[in-house]
């Protein structure tokens, strides 16, 4: 599906970004995985080459410009070019309640989940409009970035939120010069994420269950394969998309 193609994925050092370099290389893709994470990142690379693939790590702050264009610069350095991007990187933060939130909490939520995935955007499409083949950008949102499913959690859904409409006009001013962004919204996912919260007693996991109609949580690599196809000329003609991938959540 995405043989020959370089892909850069962000926070690919656990849960959901982890998948995701793996099943895209296991795709065909060459890929890096980008984290501020250095040794959980670094085994995931290896893991990915022990299993027959192409990866190499690049320790990445996607807070700031200048860790982004380092970024990218790695990732056309190592492979030549970049064709997809999956711009993964992102915290939830404190779950309280709006009017005793934090200032510092809204500004690291925002500026990881939001400015984060703006400054990527920024410098992917640089790098791509430089290239004659162009590429793909999949942006992660979350199920709460379609509904306010997360109570609680103001920045987190504001952030995914503005994914989003990031996305879609990202989309549109790019759209007639063949680089596609689309986002995908995932609904409760087993990763560490999700661990932590069942561990503090802040949801149990089969109240997270019951959130999806199909009655279950949803494994990394599902949603991996989502992006994969995203990626992919198979989705040639898909792009300033929000794809739910929440086995339900959204649809009631």
């Amino acid at each position: 599906m995405l043989a020959g193609k370089s892909v850069l994925v962000t926070g690919a050092a656990n849960g959901i970004g982890q998948a995701t370099a793996v099943v895209l290389a296991r795709h065909g893709a060459a890929v890096v995985v980008a984290d501020i994470d250095e040794e959980n990142g670094s085994k995931v690379a290896d893991s990915i080459i022990a299993d027959g693939g192409k990866a190499t790590f690049v320790a990445a702050d996607v807070t700031t410009e200048s860790g982004v264009k380092a970024m990218i610069k790695s990732a056309v350095d190592t492979y030549g070019s970049l064709d997809c991007a999956v711009n993964n990187a992102g915290v939830d933060g404190e779950r309280t309640r709006l009017h005793d939130s934090s200032d510092d909490n809204w500004n690291r939520v925002i500026a990881v989940d939001l400015t984060g995935v703006r400054l990527a955007l920024k410098h992917e499409v640089a790098q791509m409009l430089r290239q004659p083949s162009r590429g793909a950008i999949v942006n992660m949102s979350s199920a709460a970035g379609l509904v306010g499913v997360d109570e609680g959690l103001s920045a987190y859904v504001a952030a995914k939120h503005g994914v989003i409409g990031l996305t879609r006009v990202t989309a549109l001013e790019y759209a007639t010069e063949g680089i596609r962004v689309n986002a995908v919204c995932p609904g409760v996912v087993r990763t560490p994420m999700l661990d932590r919260l069942l561990q503090q007693g802040i949801v149990t996991e089969e109240f997270a269950r019951g959130m999806h109609p199909v009655g279950r949580l949803a494994e990394p690599s599902e949603v991996a394969e989502a992006i994969a196809w995203l990626c992919s000329d198979a989705a040639s003609f898909v792009t300033g998309h929000p794809l739910a991938v929440d086995g339900g959540m959204t649809a009631r």
